[in-house]
């Protein structure tokens, strides 16, 4: 890579474009630059998350998948080149089945909360879910690849899982959505 961005100042997208990694030059309100967009916000959201104090396991697992998402984000500036797979998919798949397993059943809905870390997953997570908007959008004019599309739809249900876990790891319950909270003040007033 030698000095390849040791110049930042470059004045190439003053003009309301950007160039992908092919050279071309698109609006950046594209929707293939606003899915790279969304994706590196996911990426940052989560480097904010591994700022926490994190398991071992957990910060193992993020650290991976800020690569893989560094992948996504390349591929997409590269129409027609694939660097997320299949593989990355079930790798994401193990780890919400063994981040799940020792989890209790939910029988609420569960809303953002708990401990910071926790909290931070959910946003994560709905960053993830705005990102995936984003390519699904992409993917309805341009080619997006399968697997690519199948990764950030796993990933926001592991940071999902991710945030429970961190609940339970510091002892925290979930932070449980009632349903009936307004019940008790119906007809008083």
């Amino acid at each position: 890579m030698g000095h390849r961005l040791s110049k930042i100042v470059t004045r190439t997208g003053d003009a309301g474009t950007t160039g992908l990694a092919t050279g071309e030059r698109i609006p950046k309100d594209a929707p293939r630059i606003e899915a790279i967009g969304a994706i590196d916000e996911l990426n940052s959201t989560l480097g904010l998350l591994t700022s926490e104090a994190l398991p071992a396991a957990v910060a193992s697992l993020i650290d991976d998948i800020q690569h893989d998402l560094f992948d996504l984000g390349g591929e997409l500036s590269l129409p027609g080149r694939t660097l997320v797979t299949d593989e990355h998919v079930a790798r994401l798949e193990s780890a919400v089945e063994t981040f799940n397993a020792d989890l209790a059943p939910l029988k609420e809905f569960i809303l953002p909360g708990g401990t910071r870390t926790a909290a931070l997953a959910h946003v994560a997570r709905t960053v993830c879910r705005r990102a995936e908007r984003a390519l699904v959008a992409l993917a309805a004019s341009e080619s997006v690849g399968m697997p690519a599309r199948k990764y950030l739809n796993r990933l926001s249900d592991l940071l999902f899982v991710l945030a429970r876990a961190l609940n339970r790891a510091a002892g925290c319950p979930d932070v449980l959505w009632r349903r009936d909270r307004h019940s008790s003040t119906k007809g008083s007033g």
